[in-house]
């Protein structure tokens, strides 16, 4: 039976705890993506799967919408805009006693009319003259609201705010920029483990030294190469391949590093295995490094993707914020600008986000970690 030291317990438990962290505020982000919108304003996520309590105000329709009924003048209509299933269980037309009537009471108001309001929002407003109120009447209802769900949220952000669109120039953006790097930096880092050049310690300090430059510096400065590029050519240096080769070069630094470390610590005696059967280093980089590789790759592709997709500042310079190019972090920065208050707006564009590399997270995982920690140590 294993046995656990209290160190080993202690960080089980912090590990735990972050997980935790992580967790309720991506199933917060889930469940709130799915809700009304009123409920949204009006309760946390939290409450999602039990009745609520609100509190809220509405208004009647005005003069214009009377009818003359049985020598009396009516208004009647429904307080809610579109058919939902609260219950109304009491209602008030004064803020100092918003509970003051129960439904089906008859509230008597100053000028003599009186309002009544039944449990599914319908109201039937009456008075002996006729209406003159160009506003409607305030009334304050409480009621119960059931729990709620709707895929209307996805629906709007999909097809009408455009993040459908911005989802797929992203894909456009991050599988090249993902794909490119990584088989480019396959060679490099094998020539680095296993071929004898000159200066190949030299360009193997060079990268490492790289690693520490900031991407902010050389944005401009590649920039003002794209531009120049694409003025002797005639063509736009915002485009896709731009962002290309703009994501692949910033990677190619880490990339490089971290392959290189993983293809130094395979077995020496296997590579002088396959020299001695005449393999050249094609065949041994396709047939031997390749295989014993992939979980390497699939760790490098993992933290490659998930800073491209979720890159903002390269993706604003390399690309015009039209609907063709926009990406979808640039896309909710715009939204966020302008439906700030729209929660289940953000919310749901947001969890589009997280899906793709959710997705190829929970996919390559198992193979994650294992990239990762291979060729820290050797033996």
């Amino acid at each position: 039976m294993k046995k656990y030291t209290f160190s080993s317990l202690i960080s089980q438990f912090i590990l735990l705890i972050f997980v935790i962290v992580w967790i309720i505020p991506t199933f917060g982000l889930f469940v709130t993506s799915f809700r009304d919108k009123d409920l949204l304003s009006t309760s946390g996520w939290w409450t999602s799967l039990i009745t609520n309590e609100v509190n809220e105000i509405y208004r009647t329709e005005n003069n214009e919408s009377q009818i003359l009924e049985n020598n009396l003048y009516v208004i009647k209509s429904n307080l809610f805009e579109n058919i939902n299933k609260k219950k109304i269980t009491s209602f008030g037309i004064t803020s100092k006693n918003i509970n003051e009537f129960i439904i089906n009471d008859i509230a008597t108001l100053k000028d003599g009319s009186k309002i009544t309001v039944y449990e599914n929002g319908d109201y039937i407003w009456t008075s002996e003259k006729p209406f003159e109120n160009k506003k409607g009447k305030r009334i304050f209802i409480t009621a119960s609201s059931p729990p709620t769900f709707t895929i209307e949220n996805y629906k709007e952000v999909l097809f009408k705010e455009g993040v459908g669109q911005a989802f797929i120039n992203t894909l456009t953006v991050a599988i090249p920029s993902t794909v490119i790097p990584l088989i480019i930096c396959s060679f490099f880092a094998y020539a680095l483990s296993w071929m004898q050049f000159f200066g190949r310690d030299t360009l193997l300090a060079l990268i490492i030294a790289s690693l520490v430059v900031p991407l902010q510096m050389s944005l401009i400065p590649l920039l003002s190469i794209y531009n120049d590029i694409g003025a002797l050519f005639n063509v736009s240096s915002k485009s896709y391949p731009g962002v290309w080769m703009a994501h692949t070069g910033f990677g190619l630094a880490s990339t490089t590093f971290l392959l290189r470390n993983f293809i130094k610590s395979l077995p020496h005696e296997m590579i002088e295995a396959a020299r001695v059967d005449g393999a050249n280093h094609y065949n041994i980089f396709t047939r031997i490094i390749l295989p014993l590789s992939i979980p390497a790759f699939a760790s490098i592709f993992i933290l490659q993707f998930l800073w491209v997709w979720n890159d903002l500042l390269v993706g604003l310079v390399f690309l015009d914020q039209v609907p063709s190019e926009i990406i979808i972090t640039a896309k909710l920065r715009e939204l966020l600008g302008s439906r700030g208050e729209n929660w289940e707006i953000l919310t749901t564009g947001a969890f589009v986000s997280m899906t793709v590399p959710l997705a190829i997270f929970f996919m390559l995982q198992r193979y994650f970690i294992r990239g990762l920690v291979a060729g820290s140590v050797k033996g």
